[in-house]
């Protein structure tokens, strides 16, 4: 008992170690991107289209060039290598030369001395439009007959799915439309970026909040004409991300300025802009029907899915698959027709946002779950267990489901979460939906009971080589790290010394800056981090405790297959030898680099068959809301979820997860939405697009499910992306069962409750 003491207290794997850099957050002394400042630096600005689809005419920067202080505009004249980026496909040009293709798209940028300088030139740049009317159903982008607004067609992917027997059917048959509205990440810090420029080396180093280092060293040394290896990245402080960092934003603005002006340039986005400088999750709609027996036991699914990517491709092919890949969610499904595109419209691009796709799809297959346990007379509960999906069963693609699958489990634990008592008939006017408009009355109050369950696809998919590297030197019984890994505020800094202290013994952990001079790290997202770059940290580490174990064993004459790690000490595993990490490694250095990988993945073929993921996650929320039903007002009272974790590494970081990722999803659920009116946003301000705030957010009761992941070198399994996913469609059938509505909408808006 007191070894087990010893090693507890300790922050290995397992605790509850607190973050790195938690206290200078809360102090306000840790420096994000918008913090840093340079000598000699100037400011850069972006010019934006007012128009979602325009012919640009001419551009004048004559005026703009005359103002004192300013010291380079750039347009797309003036980028010497590629004139266009992209994660999938280079499709999006650094600045519009010839026509716009949504409001907010770059057509130039200055450098100036002051951003007030940088307002006023961008205000004197003129810019002759031919204003066209934009493509904004994206519906209509699908037809053939419809004009492409961009030289690769409005047609960004289509994908079937068929499996089993496509004319199998049953007694019960439900079916719905679903629509998911374009959500924003929202992060709070905003994008902000530094670039060096290094005359000698002819090349540049840049300071960026980002989620992908080495991703975002590719594209911009491909728009500037350079070699990688001339083109250093290294990660800013990010305040969030949410997958809107995986995108080039300011990234080649900023390096083009540096580069022309030969002094440091600090880009920073307000508030409005950044609503315009990255992508949002894809609004969607989604048609499905199931096909059930009497005992809501699922025979088929038919669905068609159409998202709209906006003008440029992003993320969307990989977003469409995931979306159809999951449309039968946890459940086990023989037979499927799936119909899946992703389009090109004059809205605002749309990109990687948390969930990935499978928000959209959980959105109507829950909504289908209910309607079956209707037309069956059976429970919410009861038509989600039957159907449950079990480890070894085939999912749609035809892949076997070799993920621990806890499904059952999932919705079992969550169930027996007690409920919240009942609201008193004497409340706090701040407990009622409304809260501080103090508008509702207690005697109009309703209150719903909702479920939803999902499950999420970890990692990348359809055979991308997925990778992650880290170094691990050990010197005195102190552990350095490095990595390129994103720390966005998924807690990875808190992890890696976890492991490092684990499996050497040690206490002290260094961890070095986080930039491109080592291999990638892969993207901070896919819930992949703790699984990819945790096992490259794990693989790393190991190594070198091998090679210490090689040192003492030579030293002492032990045979170094019987030395382990007891606490801080190397110990003989069937003698008395011991001796401390801090004294073993006195005077020597150990350093080895590891790159982890994960199984290899595989396309889908034109039926949509194939082994495409690696690996799944599960998870299940009930909802309790309070509803004011004349009003249309919503208060979530409780999220009650057991989630699949696979193992708890850090159980206070996973419970964060868990609670930051149920508040996005309840903004879906009743808030989040850019309202776009013919492809123009209306609301790119926090006054207009509504957030969930502390006071919005309700109890939240976890359970984590714990059963070791085999494929994970930890066992873990991501967990940042499964708790915004059914919780939305869980607060939503909790809305319906309080006020009868059918709501196939998200958000739900008060006018949808109330009229």
């Amino acid at each position: 008992m007191t070894a087990k003491t010893s090693t507890r207290s300790r922050d290995v794997l397992g605790t509850s170690a607190l973050r790195p850099d938690g206290v200078a957050k809360v102090t306000g002394e840790f420096s994000f991107s918008s913090d840093m400042r340079a000598e000699n630096m100037l400011w850069g600005a972006t010019l934006r289209s007012p128009h979602p689809y325009a012919r640009i005419t001419s551009i004048d920067t004559t005026k703009a060039l005359l103002i004192a202080g300013v010291h380079a505009i750039i347009t797309a004249e003036d980028v010497p290598g590629k004139l266009t980026y992209g994660l999938i496909s280079s499709d999006q040009p650094v600045f519009a030369k010839d026509v716009v293709r949504y409001m907010g798209e770059p057509i130039a940028a200055v450098a100036a001395d002051h951003p007030e300088t940088c307002r006023r030139a961008l205000a004197a740049i003129v810019v002759e439009y031919e204003v066209m009317t934009p493509l904004v159903d994206a519906e209509l982008a699908i037809l053939p007959t419809t004009p492409p607004i961009h030289p690769d067609g409005n047609l960004i992917r289509h994908q079937r799915i068929i499996h089993g027997d496509s004319n199998a059917t049953a007694e019960i048959i439900v079916e719905g439309n679903y629509t998911i509205g374009m959500q924003d990440q929202a992060f709070l810090g905003l994008e902000a970026a530094m670039a060096f420029p290094d005359p000698g080396a002819q090349g540049v180093e840049l300071h960026i909040a980002t989620q992908w280092l080495h991703e975002d060293r590719g594209q911009i040394a491909a728009c500037l004409n350079l070699p990688e290896n001339n083109v250093r990245l290294v990660l800013g402080g990010v305040g969030g991300a949410f997958g809107a960092r995986e995108d080039i934003s300011l990234q080649v603005h900023c390096c083009l300025l540096a580069l022309r002006t030969g002094r440091p340039i600090k880009m920073q986005y307000s508030r409005e802009e950044s609503f315009f400088g990255h992508v949002h999750r894809h609004p969607a709609t989604v048609w499905m029907r199931h096909h059930a027996n009497r005992s809501g036991k699922i025979v088929k699914i038919e669905a068609r899915m159409v998202f709209d990517g906006g003008a440029y491709t992003s993320t969307s092919p990989a977003v469409l698959i995931n979306g159809i890949t999951h449309t039968q969610g946890p459940y086990q499904c023989d037979n499927a027709v799936v119909d899946g595109y992703a389009v090109r419209t004059n809205n605002p691009p749309c990109g990687a946002m948390r969930g990935f796709g499978v928000v959209q799809a959980c959105f109507a297959h829950e909504g289908q779950m209910d309607k079956i346990a209707e037309a069956c007379g059976i429970s919410p509960v009861e038509v989600r267990l039957v159907n449950a999906m079990h480890t070894g069963d085939k999912i749609i693609t035809g892949q076997t489901m070799e993920s621990v699958a806890p499904v059952e489990r999932c919705i079992r634990e969550t169930d027996a979460i007690p409920l919240p008592p009942p609201m008193p008939d004497l409340v706090d006017a701040l407990e009622l939906p409304g809260g501080s408009g103090l508008t509702a009355e207690r005697k109009n109050i309703v209150r719903g009971i909702g479920w939803g369950v999902s499950m999420k696809n970890l990692m990348y998919s359809e055979g991308f080589d997925d990778y992650a590297t880290a170094r691990c030197t050990l010197s005195n019984g102190v552990a350095s790290l490095k990595f390129a890994t994103s720390e966005v505020g998924q807690g990875f800094v808190t992890l890696a010394p976890q492991i490092a202290r684990s499996v050497l013994g040690v206490d002290q952990v260094v961890q070095e800056v986080s930039d491109t001079q080592i291999g990638s790290a892969g993207s901070t997202s896919a819930s992949r981090q703790t699984w990819m770059s945790g096992g490259a940290v794990d693989g790393a580490c190991r190594l070198v405790r091998e090679r210490m174990f090689e040192h003492i064993g030579k030293l002492h004459n032990i045979d170094p297959i019987r030395l382990l790690i007891d606490g801080t000490d190397v110990v003989d595993s069937i003698g008395d030898f011991r001796i401390s990490v801090v004294d073993a490694t006195e005077g020597v250095t150990f350093s080895e680099t590891f790159e982890h990988h994960h199984r290899k993945t595989e396309d889908l073929d034109e039926n949509g068959q194939g082994n495409c993921h690696v690996a799944f996650a599960f998870v299940a929320h009930r909802a309790v809301v309070d509803v004011d039903c004349d009003l249309g007002l919503v208060k979530v009272v409780q999220i009650a979820t057991a989630q699949d974790v696979g193992k708890v590494l850090n159980p206070l970081s996973a419970l964060g997860q868990l609670e930051g990722g149920i508040a996005q999803g309840l903004g879906l659920a009743v808030m989040e939405e850019i309202v776009l009116e013919n492809g123009k946003v209306r609301n790119p301000s926090f006054t207009d697009y509504l957030l969930p705030t502390a006071l919005d957010a309700p109890t939240v009761v976890a359970v984590m499910i714990e059963e070791p992941e085999p494929q994970a070198p930890l066992g873990a399994k991501g967990i940042g992306e499964p708790p915004c996913i059914s919780v939305t469609p869980a607060i939503v059938a909790a809305i319906r069962a309080a006020t009868g509505k059918a709501l196939l909408r998200v958000p739900v808006r008060p006018q949808d409750i109330c009229l």
